[in-house]
């Protein structure tokens, strides 16, 4: 499976932003998605996770109620809309994927997902 983000940029504090995370490989709805993120100097992070069903999320707390993850699996596509930015969600934001059996099953470890995608800069600026 290959995983391409796109959608990175620079906006102002406040603005908005949306990631899309494209899957090749076998059917998208094979696997969970999750988004990541890591600033300079920084460990990588857990930002949101969608099940294989897309019913269930859930979000790092600081992007609780800015940053909305969803999944389109007619169009073996991820996003992670991103409102209200702040300076501190600049990071390279990368998607991952892996096969897991549940439907329900939301990972929010790196170590839940075996495949990533490359990153995609985003820039907040104040």
């Amino acid at each position: 499976v290959q995983l391409q983000a796109s959608g990175g940029g620079l906006v102002q504090a406040g603005g908005s932003l949306r990631l899309s995370c494209s899957v090749s490989g076998r059917t998208v709805s094979a696997y969970g998605m999750g988004w990541f993120r890591q600033a300079p100097g920084k460990e990588r992070e857990f930002v949101a996770g969608i099940s294989r069903s897309g019913s269930v999320t859930n979000y790092q707390d600081s992007v609780k109620g800015r940053f909305t993850i969803s999944r389109d699996n007619t169009k073996s596509t991820a996003y992670l809309r991103m409102n209200s930015l702040k300076p501190e969600d600049t990071a390279v934001y990368s998607c991952a994927a892996d096969e897991w059996s549940g439907w329900l099953r939301v990972g929010v470890s790196p170590l839940d997902y075996r495949f990533w995608g490359q990153g995609t800069q985003v820039t907040v600026s104040s």
